[in-house]
């Protein structure tokens, strides 16, 4: 299970229970927390509590019997109060008590009137060019008199008293992603300055009650010279670029290596890029002496081989990209970039239907290249040099025989977690980390009967990176890359009654292969629909294969949990997964 998606399970004991054992000793299993931890904390409403006992006899939580799964599993929701919250579970002569802490999302407002703590923005140093609005913002005592002070400047701070707040991403997963009408009151003033040179740092006023609260701000304020912009270089293989300056912004195409353009704004260790982006600056060099990081670009060359097509774009700088993928449709954007072109050089076949391009502005090119197979396969984006190489790659040749229909196909398979990563926790302790192996070592036994060759990211129960995951599918080009999980819930979510596939994507050319997969599992699989997500993923994100992130079932259910962990059903998934994965090759053919 991701991160992103759920939950570090953390268990009162250190089990290492096998599948076969789940099967043998849940007559004997004593009384077991799962989750949630002891003396967790949490700002959600509510709280399950995941464990098992033996089947016999029955669960009491707090004084109310629960229902159980056959085996004794159990995964009860609770409301919760602020503060602190007290569980007593019992099962026959055998007692856990726990508490959860529910802390308030509300920020404190002094008493007698102020700021909230850590309210003031900005709240790290900025800079950003002349005439650009800077916005300061405060949260404070309503119905008080907010003002901020910088360059002998005042700018009024005017309430907002009901301003909104969207939920955190992962809510979309428990369905309770609606906007939130915050409760306490905002305060906000923008204004612009033309002048160059360092600002200092704002001074917060705030007048209530005939009283007056002064505030020094954290952030301070930098005017950039417009013409004495840095220019820096991505030293990352991929440098990540984002919609703004945090992690909570949306990726955009990753930067390679080399890419080169000026900067025309930073908010703390985030840069802001003339085309648009921001990128960690840890993830760049600056470049001395170089006055401009505009570029020019004459021709286009294209070559082939047996497995990809190479477009290659002479520049004079290597530029910012941004890719679009859609059906057929691939799009490719050079930023910064001057077209100069009279001729480029085509090669067709047996990939590329249509070629075109067009300076859609100055300073941005767009190249269209329309594809014969509806499916894309995987491409690549690098420099050598100032020559910007676009890989396309071409649909994997398929020498299928009657028992062997995927023969020659590379898959990729990647058993989620592993080593110090458990991943989620079942009832009674058992960690994905084994059954996401269990379920790829069955699967990559089916997919080789079918005359494919797999590739494992771990066959045993090692530590692998992240980092490491996504290069091996970047150097093995399979034809397709399936990261197996299970999955898990927010503590706000509801354990008894989600279940089910789930399947997550991130470029278009894994959306039909995630489609397929989901509804083949749940048809032919009879099983329950989680659903199908794009999610922005570290296994979702390599875009030199179509990459899907498989969630097979919830290990948090307690009914679930029993078919995920039976040796019988484990086989028959395996089988039915490499059934789907076979039709959905064959009819790409």
């Amino acid at each position: 299970m991701s991160k992103l998606l759920g939950l570090t399970f953390v268990s009162f004991l250190s089990l290492n229970i096998s599948p076969a054992m789940t099967s043998v000793a849940h007559a004997q299993q004593p009384l077991y927390i799962a989750y949630p931890p002891k003396n967790h904390q949490t700002t959600a409403d509510q709280i399950f509590l995941i464990g098992t006992a033996a089947p016999q006899g029955y669960v009491t939580i707090n004084g109310q019997k629960i229902q159980r799964s056959n085996q004794g599993h159990f995964a009860p929701s609770f409301p919760l109060k602020l503060g602190v919250n007290r569980f007593v579970l019992r099962h026959k002569n055998q007692t856990i008590d726990l508490t959860v802490t529910r802390n308030s999302t509300i920020p404190i407002i002094p008493q007698g009137g102020g700021f909230a703590d850590n309210s003031l923005s900005p709240n790290q140093p900025i800079s950003v060019l002349p005439n650009t609005p800077i916005c300061f913002g405060a949260i404070a005592s309503p119905n008080a008199q907010v003002s901020v002070t910088i360059a002998d400047k005042t700018i009024p701070l005017l309430p907002r008293d009901k301003s909104v707040e969207l939920p955190a991403n992962y809510s979309i997963l428990t369905d309770s992603n609606e906007p939130v009408i915050n409760s306490f009151t905002k305060y906000q003033g923008c204004t612009k300055f033309n002048q160059f040179g360092k600002l200092g740092t704002p001074n917060f006023q705030l007048k209530i009650n005939n009283k007056t609260i002064a505030q020094k701000g954290e952030g301070s304020v930098n005017i950039l010279n417009p013409n004495q912009l840095k220019i820096v270089e991505v030293t990352a293989d991929a440098g990540v670029a984002r919609t703004g300056p945090s992690t909570n912004y949306s990726r955009l195409t990753p930067l390679p290596k080399g890419t080169t353009v000026s900067v025309i704004g930073q908010e703390g260790e985030w840069l802001q890029l003339d085309y648009g982006a921001w990128i960690k600056a840890q993830e760049t060099r600056i470049i001395p002496n170089l006055s401009s990081a505009k570029a020019i670009i004459k021709s286009a060359k294209f070559e082939k081989d047996n497995e990809e097509t190479k477009v290659i774009f002479p520049l004079t700088l290597p530029v910012p990209v941004s890719v679009n993928q859609m059906g057929n449709k691939f799009t490719l954007t050079l930023y910064n970039t001057t077209a100069q072109t009279d001729t480029i050089f085509l090669e067709y076949e047996p990939l590329i239907k249509s070629f075109s391009w067009q300076q859609v502005s100055p300073g941005k090119i767009e190249y269209y290249f329309e594809l014969y197979p509806e499916q894309q396969w995987g491409y690549d984006l690098k420099y050598e040099g100032t020559n910007l190489i676009l890989t396309l790659r071409h649909p994997p040749k398929m020498e299928s025989q009657n028992s062997q229909p995927l023969k020659n196909v590379k898959i990729l398979l990647d058993p989620g977690h592993g080593g110090n990563e458990l991943g989620a926790r079942g009832p009674n302790g058992y960690p994905e980390k084994s059954v996401n192996l269990v379920i790829s070592n069955l699967l990559k036994q089916e997919l080789l009967k079918r005359g494919a060759t797999v590739y494992m990211t771990r066959e045993s129960d090692k530590t692998v990176s992240l980092q490491d995951r996504v290069k091996m599918i970047n150097e093995v080009k399979p034809a397709v890359a399936l990261s197996i999980h299970y999955n898990a819930l927010p503590d706000n979510g509801d354990a008894i009654n989600t279940a089910g596939i789930g399947m997550f994507w991130y470029h278009p050319q894994a959306e039909d292969l995630s489609k397929f997969l989901h509804d083949y599992l749940v048809e032919k699989g009879e099983r329950p629909s989680y659903g199908v997500f794009w999610n922005n993923l570290a296994l979702t994100r390599p875009h030199a294969a179509p990459s899907v992130l498989l969630e097979l079932g919830f290990m948090i259910n307690p009914t679930e949990f029993e078919w995920i962990t039976d040796a019988q059903q484990q086989q028959n998934l395996a089988i039915l997964l490499a059934n789907g994965i076979t039709e959905w090759f064959n009819q790409k053919e």
